[in-house]
């Protein structure tokens, strides 16, 4: 029977045979063990004696599987007794949401289709694909009431849609029962966070919660910058306080506080008891202002320079920035006491001597286009469709630099109106 295929529907209920071709039940659930092998149906679940014994067969046990039954070469069964590591395809993987990693989506699987594989001296079963299309239901629909070989003939007219079992990622709610699965969740690492945070939005509360537990903490931090506030938020609740803060943390400042800004007062407290102390008290600072002004906008993410500064040391304190390699556009010069003094391009580093002073790069008509802490959010926006900004430096009382507010900022506020 090597090579032919068989579906999961058509198993559910298939006979199962002694050496002596009596049968002893019919079959109710495959099991596959990934700890042991991760396409391979270690086992089935049989219910004999009309259905009250639920027996387990061995993969090793069978000699012939087909649509017309599955026949034993050993009739040592062992009574069912369940199992951490088994993962039962019927109870744990028809019907739940699977995240197809290449389509990038979240879909239902209707039916898995298995291969028949010739091994020593029996057949075992391999899962393929998880089926997901119409000729799944069609199939789930008509079994029971027309014959196997009748359906297959009518699903012919129905175009497959399948995903590689490889290429899946079974959502599952309970993280610890997961982690025992070795299910891995590098092929949604490897995503774009947007695409990432499309999938999570789609998903239960309790299964967004098992996928940004179960991936790395700066990729998690990443899709959930690209979620709206309110959904942010409900997830950062869900978690507990000490991975909660370690996903804030690598989250820019303005966003994870934000996050902090829809939790309850407690909550705050309690994640923010668990962040480092330099993260921290950035995020209490941007606490402090409302949300609809320019200090509720401002992130503390920037790169400044002394005006007595030179090139070189400018483009030093860029290198030491790398973090902000992607986003940076601008570099501020401050005089002794923080306060603002000029914006020039980081692109006129590159044109000047390194021995040359920052100051001196900064022309006649150069105009800083700023604002204040508590300018309302609503005149920020006018300052940047009016002038086309990309960087909008903020001050505080005593014009030293607070903070910039940047295009991509203006954008999430826009988005989320």
């Amino acid at each position: 029977m090597t090579g032919e295929i068989l579906y999961l529907t058509e198993l559910l209920g298939l006979k199962v045979y002694d050496l002596r071709r009596r049968p002893l039940g019919r079959v109710r659930d495959a099991v596959l063990v990934p700890k042991l092998h991760p396409v391979r149906v270690d086992r089935f679940l049989v219910a004999g004696g009309g259905g009250y014994t639920w027996l387990y067969v061995r993969h090793d046990q069978v000699a012939e599987i087909s649509l017309d039954g599955i026949w034993l070469r050993d009739e040592m069964l062992v009574p069912y007794h369940a199992d951490e590591y088994a993962l039962r395809l019927v109870r744990d993987v028809l019907d739940q949401q699977i995240i197809d990693a290449r389509g990038r989506k979240v879909v239902r699987v209707t039916d898995i289709t298995f291969e028949i594989r010739r091994e020593a001296d029996g057949d075992v079963l391999h899962v393929l694909e998880v089926d997901i299309g119409m000729r799944a239901v069609l199939r789930r629909l008509l079994q029971g009431w027309v014959p196997r070989r009748w359906i297959r003939r009518l699903q012919r007219r129905v175009p497959p849609n399948s995903i590689r079992w490889d290429l899946c990622n079974i959502v599952e709610p309970d993280p610890q029962r997961r982690l025992r699965l070795n299910i891995s969740m590098e092929p949604l690492e490897q995503m774009h966070p947007a695409d990432l945070a499309d999938i999570v939005e789609e998903l239960s509360p309790e299964d967004r919660e098992a996928i940004i537990e179960a991936i790395d903490t700066e990729v998690a931090a990443e899709t959930l910058s690209e979620m709206d506030p309110e959904t942010q938020a409900r997830i950062i609740e869900s978690l507990d306080a000490g991975k909660a803060a370690d996903i804030l943390e690598e989250m820019a400042p303005d966003e994870a506080a934000d996050v902090l800004a829809e939790l309850e007062e407690e909550t705050t407290e309690e994640i923010l008891e668990e962040m480092e102390s330099a993260p921290k008290a950035e995020v209490e600072e941007l606490l402090e202002y409302d949300e609809d002004t320019a200090g509720g906008l401002m992130n503390t993410e920037f790169v400044a320079v002394h005006e007595e500064a030179t090139v070189a040391d400018a483009i030093d304190a860029l290198r030491a920035r790398q973090d902000l390699a992607e986003t940076v556009t601008t570099i501020f010069i401050t005089d002794t006491d923080d306060r603002l003094r000029a914006a020039i391009p980081i692109a006129r580093l590159f044109l000047a001597k390194p021995s040359q002073r920052v100051s001196e790069l900064v022309r006649p008509d150069d105009e800083i286009i700023q604002t204040t802490t508590e300018t309302p959010a609503s005149r920020v926006l006018e300052l940047f469709d009016k002038y086309n900004l990309l960087t909008l430096p903020v001050i505080d009382d005593e014009q030293r630099l607070a903070g910039v507010i940047t295009a991509d900022d203006i954008i999430s506020v826009l988005r989320n109106r």
